[in-house]
């Protein structure tokens, strides 16, 4: 089986609904080749859109990435590469950063492109997204710099990560963004409530969804909420004869906004799982029992 691909926005790039996170690249301990084969396995599944951050792995995961690549350049036209910035992290490999803090300068983001183009041995990056809201955030002094990367052909496309909507609004009321990044799992519903989800329907734009699987602690959770929502899962994926992780994927893949899911494992069964959820459909009495077991009561 393999996962299909939608176009995330009007006038947005094509992505496919299961994009490998590489957020733990660095820990997974692969040879370049081992990362080139990891690549070529997940293209195989249909997932041929690829997640990173400039700070990713201690701003060393892109340069992972590029060495695979590197192995065998022609992948690179399979693939669509979204990666972030905006974050300033303390690490050797910055010795210049004297306190973590957020970034959204044009300087910095024009930097911080090109550092990520360098790492990853890329021409262009197909959609840049800003990391998180920055208190600082000047919109349009952001906006020039995207104008300035899509200008001159570093930059394709733009969006952000865990924006609030009304964050989303302003800078989009100066500069067209694709998406937002935002986290959404059974552990986690917010944004089923605080309206970003409303948004990128209204705007029809695909949100990207993160720790889709609550970061593991779907599976292991011990909490009375945690077991409440394992079990839901386990009496959904024997009525449907899948796994329960592709169970809380199709939760989340089922909703109207079209999401994205992203997966952060190095284990292709792992993917094969994530693929599965996107030929899952669920009854609304399945979804609604999935969402009663998260929220503790029914609906009103």
């Amino acid at each position: 089986m393999q996962t299909a691909s939608l176009q995330i926005a009007p006038q947005g790039p094509h992505f496919s609904r299961v994009v490998l996170g590489l957020w733990r690249l660095a820990d997974w301990s692969m040879s370049p080749q081992q990362r080139l084969a990891f690549l070529e396995q997940a293209l195989d599944l249909g997932i041929t859109t690829i997640d990173q951050a400039d700070i990713y792995g201690d701003y060393q995961s892109e340069a992972l990435l590029g060495e695979a690549l590197a192995l065998a350049p022609q992948l690179r036209q399979r693939l669509q590469l979204v990666t972030k910035c905006g974050i300033k992290l303390l690490s050797s490999h910055r010795p210049a950063h004297q306190i973590q803090h957020y970034d959204t300068s044009r300087a910095h983001i024009i930097a911080s492109a090109e550092n990520s183009l360098r790492s990853m041995g890329i021409d262009e990056i197909d959609l840049l997204l800003i990391h998180r809201p920055d208190p600082l955030m000047d919109a349009d002094e952001i906006a020039e710099a995207f104008q300035i990367l899509q200008q001159t052909g570093k930059v394709r496309h733009f969006g952000v990560s865990n924006f609030s909507p009304a964050q989303f609004e302003l800078l989009a009321a100066r500069f067209p963004l694709v998406t937002n990044q935002i986290e959404l799992s059974l552990l986690h519903m917010t944004p089923l409530q605080d309206g970003s989800l409303d948004q990128c329907q209204r705007l029809r734009i695909a949100p990207m969804i993160w720790s889709a699987l609550a970061g593991g602690r779907l599976m292991n959770d011990t909490s009375e909420r945690g077991l409440r929502v394992r079990q839901a899962l386990e009496v959904v994926a024997s009525e449907l004869d899948v796994a329960p992780g592709s169970v809380a994927l199709a939760w989340i893949l089922q909703h109207p906004a079209k999401p994205l899911v992203l997966t952060g494992s190095g284990r292709i069964a792992a993917l094969r799982e994530a693929v599965a959820a996107t030929g899952i459909t669920l009854s609304r009495e399945q979804w609604f029992a999935l969402w009663c077991a998260s929220s503790g009561h029914s609906v009103d």
